[in-house]
């Protein structure tokens, strides 16, 4: 009922409204920019207009039960930190045919080596791949989104999606591995 009244409201045009929204989901959201950025500043820069976007397009959000403003807004969010790379065309996706002898044949970690990281240090490694690698690796991983979707996303064919988050994956258990090993754990 909280999120109904703040979304009412903010369509409203009430200032006070939108503060409270802001306030309430803004570590959420920005949260969702850092996944995607190459650093904190492009995500403050991020979370500044998504928050336009999502005030400005606040009257096409349709109310779908709780939680459906803030996988609304996630989505506005994930959407702007992506139209950015587009436009920047920083967004660097390697074809298959170009790619070069990185390994894809590492094992994933177990879920006693994956224990042994905090998540700050996982999260840490995750924002350490290449761009590519890492903004596939989060669409699919972590925001659940299919080959096919990634693809209309990011303008590439789902066999390059598919092949970026094998990468992404074989580079993240490298690193994951390499962590164990160097921290003693």
């Amino acid at each position: 009922m909280i999120e109904q009244r703040l979304v009412e409201q903010c369509r409203k045009g009430d200032n006070a409204a939108r503060a409270e929204l802001y306030k309430a989901y803004s570590p959420r959201l920005m949260a969702v920019c850092c996944r995607y950025a190459s650093g904190r500043e492009q995500a403050e820069d991020w979370l500044h207009d998504a928050f336009l976007r999502i005030f400005g397009q606040i009257n096409r959000f349709r109310w779908q039960g709780e939680g459906s403003l803030k996988v609304w807004m996630e989505q506005v969010t994930r959407n702007v930190a992506i139209d950015s790379l587009r436009k920047r065309q920083t967004l660097t996706v390697v074809p298959l045919d170009e790619m070069g002898t990185e390994p894809t044949d590492v094992p994933e970690p177990t879920a006693d080596d994956i224990n042994r990281i905090s998540d700050d240090e996982l999260f840490r490694l995750i924002g350490e791949l290449p761009e590519g690698y890492r903004v596939v690796f989060n669409l699919y991983c972590i925001d659940g989104c299919s080959h096919r979707e990634i693809a209309r996303l990011l303008g590439i064919k789902e066999r390059t999606s598919a092949s970026q988050l094998a990468r992404a994956k074989a580079l993240l258990a490298a690193r994951v591995r390499q962590w164990i090993m160097d921290n003693g754990q």
